[in-house]
Formats: structure tokens, sequence, C-alpha cells
């Protein structure tokens, strides 16, 4: 069969096969990412992995949700990858910023903890995606390309948690316990406690004063019934809040 002399070459450079099972979406201007995460290696793997997929330019990776914030307004990404613990400002109020003030901004989640309140939050947030780090790096690389073609892009263990219909998406029945009484700041100060942190470490961590913190603490300690610093942190760690 003759070729056809006005086929376009690239027609098909979009859909690439990804591990021979599942095409690809590469589209023809690179996707414009910016990532965020505190941990130096953690940051610097995910930099390097994603920076060399084709179709996906990184601007920047930095180490504060504070500092995500100031480039994405800048920088106007497509797609902000934000680690859930991060220093300063919460992921969840960043992500907030950055969707209220960067026009088609798709936020994607990363934690190593997939606790249903931290999901919740994510979603609340506006987050299109939340991918957990146990998960395989080829994840990682399509979440941000569902992202960016406007698509869901969650990691299978957090979507098996979650009923995706037409009003949208939302967690599945289950419990969280009386970790669904704390609100998202709360889950953070608890968090810092559990990992030994003093109240003005977390308030210098969390940009408070230490009697909010205070006042934070008070609240976790009414809401769970745990009124020892010790018991608190054991619970924590039962509810997959914190590593042991």
């Amino acid at each position: 069969m003759a070729e056809n002399p006005n086929a376009n070459p690239n027609a098909n450079a979009s859909a690439i096969p990804s591990g021979g099972a599942r095409a690809s979406f590469i589209p023809e201007k690179k996707i414009r990412l910016i990532i965020a995460d505190d941990h130096s290696m953690v940051r610097g793997a995910f930099e390097r992995m994603l920076g060399v997929q084709a179709g996906i330019e990184v601007l920047g990776a930095y180490a504060t949700a504070d500092e995500a914030v100031d480039n994405a307004l800048k920088l106007k990404p497509d797609v902000v990858m934000l680690d859930i613990d991060m220093p300063g400002i919460t992921a969840f109020e960043a992500a907030r910023i950055i969707k209220a003030r960067v026009e088609g901004a798709k936020i994607i989640f990363l934690s190593g903890f997939t606790h249903d309140r931290y999901i919740e939050a994510a979603l609340s947030a506006g987050a299109v995606g939340y991918v957990s780090k146990n998960s395989q790096p080829e994840v990682a690389v399509q979440a941000v390309r569902d992202a960016a073609a406007g698509k869901l892009a969650f990691s299978a263990d957090v979507r098996a948690r979650l009923v995706i219909d037409t009003k949208g998406v939302r967690l599945g029945d289950g419990g969280d316990g009386r970790a669904a009484k704390l609100t998202v700041r709360e889950l953070e100060v608890l968090r810092y406690l559990a990992q030994g942190l003093a109240k003005k470490e977390i308030a210098e961590v969390m940009h408070l004063s230490v009697k909010t913190v205070e006042n934070h603490t008070t609240n976790i300690m009414d809401a769970l019934d745990i009124h020892d610093r010790v018991a608190l942190t054991r619970w924590a760690i039962r509810e997959g809040l914190v590593e042991a």
C-alpha cells in the first residue's frame, strides 16, 4: 500500500504505551509541574523521576507549602504535587490558595498516610488526586498526566476507599472513629505531639502562637477523651496518623 504523503507523522505521538498495558496521555504542550516535599531525598527522587518524563516539565521542587504557594503564583503551573506533612501552612491551605489564584491548576497530594480524615481534607481542598508514597513510581507519573488531562488521579489504595459517581467524589462508608471529630489543623498538631515535639516547637513549625497550640491540644484531648500525652501518641500510631 502506498504511503499517504499528507499523513501526520506525529499523529500517534500522544498515545504511547506505558508498561505495555495502558496508553499514556502525552500532550503536545508540556505539563508544567511544581513539587513540594520537606524530605530532601523524597523531593529529589520525585524531581528526577518526573523531570525525565516525556511531556512533563518540572518548574521547581520546594521544601515547604509556603514556597510552593509563592512559586505557584509566579510560575502558574498546570499541576502541583503537595506532600501532606510539611512545616508552615498546611498543605490543604496551600492547595486552596493555589486553586483560588492560579487558573486551571490541578492539585495532587502525596503522603505516606492514607487515613480517611486526610483523604477527606484533600477532597475538601479541591484535589483531583491523592497518591500514596507506597505506590510504584509509574503511579505518580500517570497521576500527573491524568490530572493535567482533567481526570481523577488517585492511587489504587485510595481509590478503593472512594465513591465516584454522578454526584462527584467522596469517601465511602467506613468509620473514621474519633479522628473524625478533629479538624485538619488539630490533626496536624496531634501528629507533631505524637512525634515528641514540644508545644513551642510546634508553634514555630506551624507559624502559630504557643497559646493557639495549647488550645488545639486541649480540644484534641477533649474530643478523643484521652488526657495523657503517652496514650495520645499510642492512639495516633494505632490510627495510622504517625509511624511508630
